[in-house]
């Protein structure tokens, strides 16, 4: 069995980096980004929603409600305009698919440390026991019977 050092697999780890970067997922994101920034009608209903925004932490600290409603109402409304540019749901169906494929990733790197783990001390992978609880280590405690210690 060979063993690696953190460095080695930080090494790793950045080249796993730049292999996702270079995926379809990514591609897409930033192509999606580069038309949402170069996009004019977004940009502005972007600058809208924030001033708005702006406007609504001022009127909950004041204690403007009903002023604060209104806002609110207007952000929703924009909001939704701005979901239904074609552009900006290409851009957040990117960001979702470059996020599942990170998940992956995580998940797979998790999944594999666990099993081989469990693997390299003779337990059972699908029961998901290392190999000291398949063999019964620690079942012969000497408290006795009921204490709850095992």
């Amino acid at each position: 069995m060979a063993t690696y050092t953190r460095d080695e697999i930080i090494k790793r780890a950045r080249d796993l980096a730049k292999m996702i970067s270079q995926t379809e997922e990514v591609d897409f994101f930033k192509r999606a980004e580069a038309q949402i920034n170069y996009n004019t009608k977004v940009q502005e209903m972007i600058g809208k929603i924030k001033n708005l925004q702006k406007n609504a932490v001022n009127y909950q600290h004041y204690g403007k409600h009903e002023a604060l409603k209104k806002v609110e109402a207007q952000i929703d409304q924009l909001q939704e305009e701005l979901d239904a540019i074609p552009v900006v749901q290409d851009f957040k169906t990117s960001q979702v698919d470059v996020n599942d494929l990170l998940q992956l990733v995580a998940n797979t790197i998790s999944n594999t440390v666990t099993n081989e783990i469990i693997e390299s001390t003779g337990g059972n992978v699908l029961r998901g026991e290392t190999g000291s609880k398949v063999n019964g280590a620690g079942s012969g405690s000497s408290c006795g019977d009921g204490c709850g210690c095992h």
